[in-house]
């Protein structure tokens, strides 16, 4: 790099209205993106400061020309990154209620759920203009997520109906030859299978029941987005039957809405308080097969509820055979806080609380579904 390049860049940095000693002054593109970062990360506008001088202010204009320009300077990650912080260092929130604002923005799962927090006071023709922001990311997400779901949890339903009769090319060696290592026979180097292990042909019957179970207080945006996400692609396989539950101090089956997550998020509201435990009491009903039922439970775990009663039932489902999952967040924005106690508590029932990841979470479906030890996978997140 050039020292010319670099003095650039420094003064990039720096911001302020001279060259701030680099003896660099800023013309053309590069003065509108110094513009653009000194509007958001001006003096007292967050942390610190740094001596930039501009502001949004209050004016959607201004603020709706302001997210024009930083897409037209910036890479759409480096947009969501300066939108986010907009919102939160300048308290732009009420102003994503005018439709202008919302045309201008970049739609992203964090955007999404602030919109979804602002779902009951928007004006009707802010939330047409919303419903578009938010259908164009659902539809991104599932773009990315779908088709490996779907792949994921098909190859686990059908390697999950063991047969004990299988053809020869339905033989799972591997299984075939754990369950007879003690047929082997030293003098042949060998194994004789007394018990042959086959994948199970696929069949249109309803393998497992799967209930997702999720907290939507405000700290759970982003997971409340993907959960939608993902329990719209799992409803649509014939193989699983799906639920899905959002709970605050209510519960809201929306279930009957999986047909559109656009719809599915829409009917949630971001905020309020706690109570896992009447959720976990609601999800209980909808189970009538524990043995082949899976209860994601997704939630940071502080119970504003009956904490010794959510334990307690939690416990009575792992008894009656439901496999119980807890993930303390199911998005990409890493370690979560959540309550530590609570999340112990499970452990020590054999109950897996973990954060997990939208790209590992067809990964861990499928385990769940063959009933494998999830172990490999929480440690491969937690790398």
């Amino acid at each position: 790099m050039s020292d010319e390049e670099r003095l650039r860049r420094w003064r990039l940095v720096l911001g302020g209205e001279g060259a701030e000693g680099t003896g660099v002054t800023l013309a053309g593109v590069d003065k509108g993106m110094d513009e653009a970062l000194a509007a958001l990360y001006r003096d007292g506008g967050g942390d610190g400061g740094s001596g930039r001088s501009a502001g949004l202010g209050g004016s959607a204009p201004k603020v709706a020309r302001w997210l024009g320009d930083i897409r037209q300077y910036f890479p759409s990650t480096v947009v969501q990154v300066m939108q986010a912080d907009a919102i939160e260092r300048l308290n732009l929130t009420r102003l994503l209620v005018e439709p202008e604002m919302l045309e201008a923005v970049e739609p992203d799962v964090h955007l999404v759920g602030t919109l979804l927090s602002l779902n009951k006071v928007m004006p009707d023709k802010a939330r047409t203009t919303a419903r578009m922001v938010v259908a164009k990311v659902v539809a991104e997400l599932e773009r990315r997520v779908a088709q490996r779901t779907r792949a994921a949890i098909t190859g686990a339903v059908n390697r999950a109906a063991r047969i004990t009769r299988p053809r020869h090319r339905d033989i799972d060696w591997n299984r075939t030859i754990r369950a007879n290592l003690k047929h082997y026979q030293a003098e042949h180097r060998t194994v004789v299978p007394e018990r042959l292990i086959g994948y199970g042909r696929s069949t249109k019957a309803v393998q497992r029941d799967v209930v997702l179970c999720v907290d939507q207080s405000g700290s759970m945006a982003a997971s409340v987005v993907y959960s939608g996400v993902f329990a719209a692609v799992l409803a649509s396989m014939k193989s699983l039957r799906t639920s899905l539950v959002v709970f605050d101090t209510a519960v809201v089956d929306l279930t009957d809405q999986l047909h559109d997550p656009v719809e599915v998020l829409f009917g949630t509201q971001l905020g309020g308080g706690t109570d896992i435990n009447r959720a976990i009491a609601y999800c209980q009903g909808l189970i009538t097969r524990p043995r082949d039922s899976i209860f994601i439970l997704i939630s940071d775990l502080y119970e504003g509820g009956v904490r010794a009663e959510m334990l307690r039932r939690v416990a009575a489902m792992t008894a009656a055979g439901v496999q119980v999952i807890v993930l303390l967040a199911l998005s990409d924005e890493g370690q979560p806080s959540y309550d530590h106690s609570n999340a112990s508590a499970l452990a020590a029932m054999g109950v897996p609380s973990f954060a997990c990841t939208p790209d590992a979470f067809p990964e861990l479906m499928a385990a769940a579904i063959e009933r494998r030890d999830l172990q490999p996978i929480i440690e491969k997140m937690g790398r």
